[in-house]
């Protein structure tokens, strides 16, 4: 990782980690806040709460008001339930993610169809501080993002495709459109709301960063198919191999792997083209920048 990103990245991941803390109690009904505690804290790259806060910066945030930081924990919130759910025996039915036993192994289906749900509801409950600290105004447009990224037009939706495609081969046009719904809807949602958290973003900044968005979601997408086929379990913290074994439709079967690769090179190229359309000065655009490399360079 460059080091200028680092430097940047640490303050803020303490800044989430602390919030997402103090807002899942451990003492709770039945000991349910620890189930949401392991899913949620301790791990991940936490990569949607950056981008919200690198976003927020861009569009002339200093990142340290309310609102950037608990529209950066919500979207967390709403990554872990959908990691809680997604790993159940229903869906993907898995048992290792970041590294350890999944929440239903550790805790039981019943636990972990809770703990999600859970942790869906308090994402929206952070976005709305009954304290008067973010905008009435900011509240209704983060709330708006996040419900139609995370539902069945988003995320859910995407997911919905994803199983009901399991031993097809999709166009890549269909494909596409699963990923845009399944993972790049909440990555885009990340950008939307760090940008709603500051009003009186100029129109052309709006749409080059839902641009940006749009490509850089697509290509985490991208990547995440790749590395499934060339890393192991112990690296990505899941389990490796696990499309392929579940003939799951992904851009490596489609493609070839050299030729997901170059995929991703191109998506992440296009996003930081949308950057240098926003009109934001370059140096606002900095940690955007990193974290796009981040998305292509990582190895989990």
């Amino acid at each position: 990782m460059r080091v200028g990103l680092k430097s940047w990245m640490q303050p803020h991941l303490d800044r989430v980690e602390r919030a997402l803390s103090a807002g899942i109690a451990a003492e709770s009904p039945a000991d349910l806040g620890q189930a949401m505690r392991y899913a949620v804290l301790d791990g991940g790259k936490r990569l949607r709460p950056l981008l919200v806060l690198a976003t927020a910066e861009a569009v002339g945030d200093v990142a340290n008001s309310p609102a950037a930081l608990n529209a950066a924990c919500a979207i967390e919130l709403i990554h872990a339930y959908s990691l809680v759910h997604d790993d159940m025996p229903c869906m993907d039915n898995d048992v290792l993610r970041r590294g350890k036993p999944t929440v239903h192994v550790q805790f039981g289906e019943a636990q972990a169809l809770l703990a999600g749900d859970a942790l869906l509801t308090l994402a929206f409950e952070m976005l709305t501080p009954p304290d008067g600290s973010v905008p009435a105004a900011v509240q209704a447009a983060c709330v708006a993002l996040l419900a139609r990224a995370s539902g069945y037009q988003g995320m859910a939706g995407g997911q919905a495709i994803d199983l009901a495609s399991v031993g097809q081969r999709l166009s890549e046009d269909q494909l596409r459109q699963m990923h845009r719904l399944k993972t790049g809807a909440v990555l885009l949602c990340s950008v939307q709301m760090g940008a709603a958290c500051v009003p009186g973003v100029p129109a052309e900044a709006h749409a080059a960063l839902t641009r940006f968005g749009q490509a850089l979601g697509l290509a985490f997408q991208v990547v995440d198919d790749v590395l499934d086929v060339t890393a192991d379990s112990v690296t990505l913290g899941k389990t490796a191999g696990k499309d392929q074994a579940a003939d799951k439709p992904t851009y490596v079967a489609l493609m070839g792997l050299d030729a997901a690769k170059a995929y991703a090179d191109a998506l992440a190229a296009q996003a930081m083209q949308a950057l240098a359309e926003t009109g934001l000065p370059e140096a606002r655009l900095a940690a955007l920048r990193g974290l796009t490399a981040m998305v292509v360079e990582r190895d989990n």
